[in-house]
This record gives C-alpha cells, structure tokens and sequence, in this order.
C-alpha cells in the first residue's frame, strides 16, 4: 500500500547490470529533489575551528592592503615632490611656500603610523616567535628612516638624514607587493563550511503517522524520519521501511549508486535517488560518519606543514646581513674616531638593506603566475601550493570523477552470430529510449554515435519496466527486452555460449552486464563502465615523463580499479579505500620519503587534500574539495597538472633569479653604504642608493613578466612531454 506522503509522479524501473560489481539495479525517477545547502547544522567543531590561510599575513585582509596602499600612495605624491633629495635628482626646483617643510613630516608619520602599521605588527611578531623575516626587515627599515627623518627635521644631532621620501616610497611599494600577492591567491575559504551545506536544513520526522517539517538540529536518536526521493539524509541511521538507491560517492568514492533496504544503514549527506523510505536515526551532529570527515579535514588542515615562503627565507638572511652590517659599520666608524659618520653611514646601510625589489620579487612572480595559471584553467589559493609543485614524487589521481567520467557508457558489445553489433545497439536504445536513467542514457548514447545503429532510427513502444529486472518495449514489431542476471534468472535463461565469454571477462574486470533479448531469445550483452577520460592516458604518460609517478585510489571494487590501472599504466593502485583511508594511504606514502600530489573531486577526498603537500580539485567537483584543496582545476582535464608542474618550476627558476639580482644588490650596496671604499673617495650616498634600488626593481619586474611567454597548453604539453628518466621505478599494486 502506498502511504500519501510516499505518493511521487515516478516512473519505475530497475536494472541489474551484473552481480559482479554488487549493483542490486537502478530506478527511475522523474522527479528529483535538491539539497538546500545548510545553514544551521553546522557543529560546535566547524564554529570553533579556524583555517588560517597561508599568505595572510598576520591575519590581514587583501582589502586592508589595498585601502592602506591607495591611502599611502596619494600623501607620497606631496612627500615625494617636496624632497630636496629627489629634486637634485630629477634636476628641479623645490618649491617652497610657509609650512611647506612640515608637510614631508606630517605626511611621512601618517604613512609610517598607518600604511606602515601592518609591517610593524608583523616585525614585532617575528621577532616574538624569533623568525626573522620580511616583516621584520621591512620594520627595520622603516622604523629607522622614521626615526632618523625626525631627528633630522627637529635639528637633533646635526645629522642630514632626511629619509621621508624614502620611507613613503618603501610603505608604498611594500603595501602594493603584498596586496598585489594576496589579491593573486584570493581569500581561502573554509572547507569545512562546504561539509556541513552537505547536510540538508530541515528534515521531516514522523510521529503518530504524521509527518513534520523539523531542523535537523532538533532531531535525536531513535526519530523516524521520511528521505524522499533526491533528498539528502540528514543523519546517520538505519532503514526501517522501503528501499532506494542511494548516492554514497561523496562519502565512499564509489560511483555507482548502493542499494539500500529495511534493515541497511544510510549515512548523512548521501541522496536518495530514486525511491522514498523511512529511517531510524542514529547518530545526529558529532557523531555522523560526516562529522567525522569534517575532523578529518581540520586535522589535516591543522597537521600539514607550512614551509616558510621562499621570500621571507630570503629576508631572514638578509635581515641578519644588514644588522650585522650596522653594527660593524657603528663600530668600525666609532673606532676610527667619526660618531658623525658611524651614525650617518649606520643609518643609511639599516635603509638600504631593505630594498623594493626584494618585496616585489615573489609577489611579482606570485601574480603572474596565477595569471597565467588562470588562462590555462588552473586557480592558485595557497602559494605554497605553487613552490611545492615542483618537487612532488607522486601524483595520486581519484579514479571516480578525475581519471574517469563518473558515468555509465557502453564499453562493448558481444552480439550473438547473425545479429551485427549496429542492429544490437539500435534494438536495446529503442527499448531503453523512454527512461531517464543513467544507464538508459549511456545505451542511447552508444547508438546515437554507432553508424550502424543510428541509421536504423528504430522506435520503441508500450514501454514498461519491472523493479529490479530491466526494461521490455515493442520494437519493429518485436517484444525487446533489456535487463541484468536478474532479467535472465526470472526468465530462466542462461547466456548463450557465443557471448559467454566476453561477459564473463567484463564481469571480472567489474563491468555491469546488460543483456539484450528479443521474443524471450537472448541476441547480445552490452558491458557498462565509468567511462576513462581521454585525457587521462596522456596525462599519466607526460607525467611519468616528467619523473613523477602516478597512483590511483579509488572506492570501486579492486577489480574495477586494477583494470583502470592497467589500461593507464598506473604505477600504483590502492582500491576499495574508505575516506579515513584515503587520508591515511597519503601518510602512508609520505612515509616512504615521497612529496604527494592528491587529485579529487569528492567530499571524500577532502582530507587527503589537506593532507597532501599539494591538494589539486578538479573544479566540476564539489565544493568541500576544492575549499580542501590549494589548486583547483577549473575543468575535468587532469592533463592541466602538467601545466602546475611546469608553471611551478618555471615560476621558482624566475623567484631565484628575481631574489638572487635583489640580493646581489644588497651585497654590493650594503657594504658601499657602510664606507668600505671610503679611504678610496668611493662613498655610496643615500641618493645614489635610491637610484641603485629603483632600477633593482625594473629589473625585477621586467623579469618576471617574461613569465607569460610561458605555453601552458595542456594538450601541447602532453604531447610534446620531456625526456624519460633513465630510471623510473616499475609499476606496482598495492591494496
């Protein structure tokens, strides 16, 4: 009997591709529901728990950058012009009008005070934690300029050292270098916001026979509650009356839909696609399997390690140069019996070792890369994840939804004698052309593209299905029957011995078996598979190419996963792995000593983005992998990893040299500032210090735009590839 509230406009009908796979069939619906993302189910552990993006410095905004850089920039222009400094320089007059030499100083404190506010928070908390680094250089600097400028203008010590134009430019290239960086890597956002919208907002609980619309929040253990057909679960439990298919892949990675029964247990955030049911709930909140991988997700965001930036690297060694330089120089000029010069040469050497082209180097690099990366469908949201690239072992591609379509298609045909695999095509596609399901679909497709069955245009009629059989339609005045073993057992009939054999291989490999029979005869059987991307052979091939091995992990039964392995020429599959698993086979391989790569697309590769030194989302997934992950494919070609690859390794040979010719100025300058050639009459002023410094920085900027010469095609690059490693290690299976 039919309840009211079960009541939907559903056409049924079910499959049984083969026992092989352990696909119990498929229904059809004509209606399907949509999750309404969650707003209120998130749990104490997603509220409490922060991600702290890498590259945000301090915690600060890309908004915060680039209001402070405009702000700055605007009073640098009378700081600038009003320099007497920068009017030798350019060979004009310096106007002079009554408080005209208070402007540099009012405007300089307002720059230093506010522009320069996030680079002395920043210094202050390096030197805290004992890391030195960008911020703490840039502070140095500006700290000393400031101080040096004011005493200056207020006519302490009798010394010249009127840095105000100086410091306003260093705040305002400083702010546009970091701005211009975190304005490439976008704001990370929580993977684990993208988890708990899984969850549906209400849930319809059933009491005395009557159904009521409640929040998930209010549901405990032990409430029944009615999961129509396209509705999430909102909690883990178990069914107690009907039976659906359910799409689990978000949670087990497997891609065909589970059948599940009174009796069976049904799990937070999968869908029921095609029929209604009744569940005991069991676990509500914390305690789902959901929650679980959310932990997961925070742990390996919170346990993966942050190298420190190559640039702040840099600036760490630099820091320690410039502040032993200052104080030899003090020392050295104290010696000699000059304080006047120990001061003024001390001063001038703890500026200059700050220079422009050190903050702009990476950012400069970082932006256009992403740039590039953008045009070649590829976004970077963790530049970490852009320096690691280059140094990965392996890459370990989800089967389901990267290497594979996701989706049924016909993989092949095994007519009887006297019947042609176009006829056999033609015959099943009209018998199978009024469903909607997958299934359906991938056989109306395969005959669309057969020329031998397209050109027949058969049409089906009196179309009806039998609930875990198949279907049966009159067909060019035959009665045609589609169906899996079940088809075959209710009719007794048992597959001809002409095909048994082609059957039998597609069932070992894991292929769904349909087969095809007219007027109660079998004529044929068709094997359905998760179709591989053309893409993916060229992709696993250019990337051993490169010297980088290539995994596979997958939730499909070991069968499934070893076939697809072996028409890849994967060099390492894991198969039938669990979400924790898939978290842990990542660990398992950075044990060996290897970088990993971990491509998916699945709530249930989540955790093993986080966890792998380069999470990598294919961007049609769903949004917790790529709010897991810091690259995200915005396609479904996996050969855009070789444009990651060679992007990251073109854009760290452009980072070396940009910091290398930034330091190399520092090398030369820093010692000519301190007055190691003054005995010779060679002193380095702090003008011509400015003009050394301004043209470290075209050079770097001139340099790193050569980064768009770069071709990042990936269809170019796996065709052209590089040359094979003399020695690879040899394919293997692991479980």
């Amino acid at each position: 009997m039919i309840r009211p509230e079960e009541h939907t406009m559903t056409t049924h009908h079910r499959h049984d591709p083969g026992a092989a796979t352990g696909h119990a069939g498929h229904e059809d619906t004509g209606t399907h529901g949509q999750a309404v993302p969650h707003a209120h189910a998130r749990s104490a552990l997603d509220e409490d728990h922060q991600v702290h993006a890498h590259g945000q410095h301090a915690g600060h905004s890309t908004a915060m950058f680039r209001n402070r850089f405009w702000l700055s920039l605007v009073l640098s222009v009378p700081v600038v012009v009003l320099s007497p400094m920068v009017g030798h320089l350019l060979g004009y007059h310096v106007p002079r009008f009554p408080g005209s030499a208070w402007i540099p100083p009012v405007l300089g404190t307002v720059i230093f005070l506010h522009g320069g506010a996030p680079f002395l928070r920043g210094g202050l908390t390096e030197l805290r934690s004992k890391q030195p680094g960008m911020m703490l250089l840039i502070a140095m600097a500006i700290t000393v300029a400031f101080t040096a400028s004011w005493a200056t203008t207020l006519g302490i010590g009798g010394f010249d050292l009127d840095f105000w134009w100086e410091l306003a430019l260093l705040v305002v290239i400083m702010l546009l270098g970091h701005w211009m960086e975190m304005r490439a890597l976008g704001a990370a956002s929580s993977a684990l916001d993208a988890l708990a919208a899984l969850l549906p907002d209400e849930a319809e609980r059933i009491e005395d026979g009557q159904t009521e619309t409640v929040p998930i929040g209010a549901l405990a253990a032990g409430d029944l509650v009615l999961v129509r057909p396209g509705a999430r679960m909102p909690a883990d439990g178990t069914i107690t009356d009907g039976s659906a298919e359910f799409d689990e892949s978000m949670i087990t990675g497997e891609s065909r839909a589970v059948a599940r029964g009174p009796g069976e247990p049904v799990v937070a955030g999968t869908v029921a696609t095609d029929s209604t049911v009744r569940v005991r709930v069991e676990a509500v909140g914390e305690d789902t399997a959901l929650a679980g991988i959310q932990r997961m997700v925070a742990d390996a965001q919170e346990s993966s390690t942050r190298a420190q930036a190559l640039a702040d690297r840099a600036a760490a060694l630099l820091f320690w140069f410039a502040l032993g330089a200052g104080i030899l120089t003090a020392l050295a000029w104290t010696l000699l019996g000059s304080p006047d010069d120990a001061v003024v040469r001390t001063v001038t050497v703890l500026v200059i070792a700050c220079p422009h082209a050190l903050g702009l180097a990476i950012p400069l690099v970082v932006a256009l890369s992403t740039e590039r990366a953008a045009r070649a469908g590829v976004l970077i949201r963790d530049r970490m994840a852009l320096e690691r690239m280059r140094t990965i072992d392996v890459v370990l591609f989800d089967k389901t939804g990267t290497l594979t379509e996701g989706a049924h298609a016909v993989t092949g045909t095994a007519p009887v004698p006297g019947v042609s695999e176009g006829e056999l095509l033609a015959l099943a596609a009209a018998a199978e052309a009024d469903s909607e399901h997958p299934v359906a679909r991938a056989v109306v497709a395969a005959a669309a593209a057969h020329p031998g069955a397209s050109e027949r245009r058969l049409r089906g009629t009196a179309f009806r299905a039998a609930t875990g059989r198949g279907v049966r339609a009159q067909v060019d005045g035959a009665e045609v029957a589609v169906g899996g073993p079940n088809l075959l057992r209710e009719l007794d009939l048992a597959s001809p011995a002409a095909i048994a054999a082609a059957t039998r291989s597609w069932a070992e490999r894991g292929a769904g078996v349909l087969h095809v029979l007219r007027d109660g005869q079998v004529i044929g059987a068709l094997a359905l598979e998760d179709a591989v991307r053309p893409e993916s052979r060229a992709a696993v091939r250019a990337l051993q190419e490169r010297g980088v091995r290539v995994a596979m992990i997958t939730g499909d039964a070991r069968q499934v996963a070893e076939a697809v392995g072996a028409d890849l020429g994967i060099d390492e599959v894991f198969a039938e792995v669990l979400p924790q698993d898939k978290d842990s086979k990542v660990v398992e391989l950075q044990s060996r000593g290897k970088t990993v790569a971990m491509v998916g697309d699945g709530v249930n590769d989540a955790p093993a983005l986080a966890r792998a030194e380069v999470g990598i989302a294919i961007g049609a997934g769903t949004d917790v992998a790529m709010e897991s992950a810091g690259v995200v494919l915005a396609g479904n070609d996996p050969r855009a990893v070789l444009s990651m690859i060679d992007l990251s390794r073109a854009g760290y040979r452009k980072m070396l040299q940009n910091l290398v010719w930034a330091a190399g100025y520092n090398v030369v300058a820093v010692p000519l500032a301190a007055g190691v050639l003054a005995p010779a009459g060679i002193v380095l002023s702090p003008a011509v210090g400015a003009v050394l410094m301004s043209a470290s920085t075209i050079v770097v900027a001139l340099n790193a735009q050569l980064l768009r010469r770069l071709d990042l095609d990936p269809a170019r690059l796996a065709a052209a590839g590089e040359p094979r490693p003399a020695e690879r290690p040899a394919a293997a299976a692991a479980s």
